[in-house]
């Protein structure tokens, strides 16, 4: 395995990484015990409590007797090594168990992924040794839980604009002030990793280990949502807190680096938490098509709900095909592997509105009625579309960081793309006209094969090898077009996003389905394989059409005319 490269990066310049995609990761059976008792004793609690969860849901708050409960069953443990008191899960079994509690209920499901993924990761990836042996034990038994504090007031997606300030006093003491808002567990936390702007030598932000009990660390009150209602929400405000310089997590000013990390290493229980919603909704779906009679049949004998129930299975399927692969990706030491997080958060993010969507159309009249579990999965998936980064910006940074990869090539360009997250226009930097010709050259030195696939899909390969040098092609011809200004061409990139998440997506499920032959006939397996690439087949080259002909430019001209008028200018009466 290359553990320096990406795979999805590779693409743009024709090529596929195949060692990094075959073969399809599989359990590691001297843990898989440890994993089933744990997913076993979970799945006994969360069951006893579905009408629970319905009572939070419509109150808005977990009891401090279930959440102690949740202490009590070691979810606050699961990726902390067994050296600081916890149960030591690597991000694959992690992601299994986020799936398991996510069968059951959003907000149990945030309450704990919150701590986890992102709220004391930090600790776990950029903390020294005392840190760790100062909060981790405490993390564990849920005596501390976990929040992680980044968005604030007109900074959401533009992470680099924080306002939240630290100013460093002679005795190295760090005093904090600032407002942070949409804080998952902010209400309940105790341990708050913090990101602040330092504006010293070292670099603009820096991360820090704050506690709730430092004066001046106060929250709002809880915020009253459309979905994950239970889980806790709130403004977390610093007023002239001082922070101890043993608290700086990481290096002082590398905070961005930081805040990356842990959103990366986050979107894997992300994942798995979307998994864990569609199964849910897809038996719903199988055991209400199969009751529900209209005109004297099941409704499952029908064309058009048989396509809802195939293609909400497509769609897990394929999404956990993607939690699988990073999460494999991230236990294997891979160090590059952001665009195939965000490949993951997007894909798996949509295809769970959609499955939710399909599910309760499927239910009908019941889908809406607040005595069945549609309509609170539905208001708990919406979410996922927006926090950890937004699909929209995910999609920028895919395509970017994919000309970006291909732009190390071109000196130009090389050294400024990687700031595409403090300023995007500014980091694109310049791409002369030799440069452009220089890639185009590159291009066409494509032409990997994907040797390791299944004899059987050896036809849907060869979709994705097309779709790869495809890929190519188009980014040469948008940046040969566009130049500098590339970077403002915000429908093709998402057109090379777009693109770039059916080629990883569809090359996963290859390899997990290849995987899976190797053991013996898996028909089932095969025609989610077809379906998926078929339908990839026609978004690449709808995608890529586009990207060629600038069709997108009467969409842009209709949003600009609209926004000038500042309201629906049409009214029949």
């Amino acid at each position: 395995m290359d553990r320096h490269t990406s795979v999805s990066k590779t693409f743009f310049l024709g090529h596929i990484l195949e060692e990094n995609l075959f073969p399809f990761p599989g359990q590691v059976e001297s843990r898989s015990e440890t994993l089933k008792l744990v997913l076993d004793s979970l799945e006994s609690f969360l069951s006893e409590h579905d009408e629970l969860h319905r009572k939070f849901d419509v109150e808005g708050a977990q009891s401090k007797e279930y959440v102690n409960q949740l202490k009590e069953l070691g979810l606050f443990s699961l990726i902390i090594g067994e050296e600081y008191g916890g149960i030591g899960f690597n991000s694959r079994e992690y992601a299994r168990v986020v799936e398991q509690i996510a069968r059951h209920d959003g907000s149990t499901t945030l309450t704990v992924a919150a701590h986890s993924s992102i709220g004391m990761k930090g600790l776990l990836l950029f903390g020294n040794e005392e840190q760790k042996k100062r909060y981790l034990p405490k993390l564990a038994t849920g005596e501390m839980i976990a929040a992680f504090c980044l968005t604030e007031s007109g900074a959401g997606s533009d992470a680099a604009s924080i306002k939240t300030s630290a100013k460093k006093e002679s005795d190295g003491t760090w005093v904090l002030n600032g407002e942070k808002i949409w804080i998952t567990n902010g209400p309940i936390a105790d341990f708050y990793t913090v990101f602040a702007r330092t504006d010293s030598e070292k670099g603009k932000i820096t991360a820090f280990l704050v506690e709730r009990t430092y004066a001046g660390v106060s929250t709002g009150p809880k915020e009253d949502k459309l979905g994950i209602r239970a889980s806790a929400t709130s403004t977390v405000s610093f007023q002239d807190v001082r922070i101890p310089p043993e608290n700086v997590l990481g290096e002082e000013g590398h905070g961005f680096k930081v805040a990356m990390g842990i959103l990366n290493h986050g979107r894997s229980g992300l994942g798995g938490g979307t998994v864990g919603a569609m199964k849910r909704c897809i038996n719903l779906a199988l055991q209400q098509s199969a009751h529900r009679k209209q005109f004297g049949k099941s409704i499952n004998e029908y064309g058009l709900v048989q396509e809802k129930l195939a293609r909400m299975s497509m769609n897990c399927f394929v999404a956990e095909s993607l939690v699988g692969m990073i999460g494999h990706y991230i236990d294997s030491g891979v160090e590059d592997y952001s665009v195939e997080a965000a490949v993951c958060k997007i894909f798996n993010s949509e295809a769970l509105w959609n499955v939710v969507n399909d599910s309760l159309q499927i239910a009908g009249g019941n889908g809406f009625m607040k005595e069945f579990p549609y309509e609170r999965i539905l208001r708990d998936s919406r979410i996922n579309l927006i926090f950890e980064g937004t699909n929209e910006i995910l999609r920028l940074y895919i395509s970017l960081s994919g000309l970006k990869g291909a732009g190390e090539y071109l000196k130009e360009i090389g050294s400024g793309v990687s700031k595409i997250f403090n300023d995007p226009i500014k980091g694109f930097g310049l791409l002369s006209s030799y440069a452009g010709k220089r890639f185009s050259e590159i291009t066409l030195l494509g032409g990997d094969k994907l040797t390791q696939v299944h004899p059987k899909l050896s036809e849907l390969a060869g979709v994705y090898e097309r779709g790869v040098l495809q890929l190519a092609n188009a980014s040469t011809a948008l940046l040969k077009k566009h130049g500098k200004k590339v970077v403002d061409q915000q429908f093709a990139q998402k057109r090379l996003a777009d693109t770039t998440i059916d080629l990883f997506a569809g090359i996963c499920v290859l390899s997990r389905v290849t995987a899976l032959l190797e053991k013996g006939p898996c028909e089932q397996e095969m025609l989610i394989a077809k379906l998926f690439t078929e339908q990839a087949k026609v978004r690449i080259a709808e995608n890529l059409r586009a990207v060629e002909r600038d069709e997108d430019q009467w969409t842009e001209q209709l949003s600009r005319s609209l926004s000038e008028n500042g309201k629906y200018p049409w009214d029949v009466l």
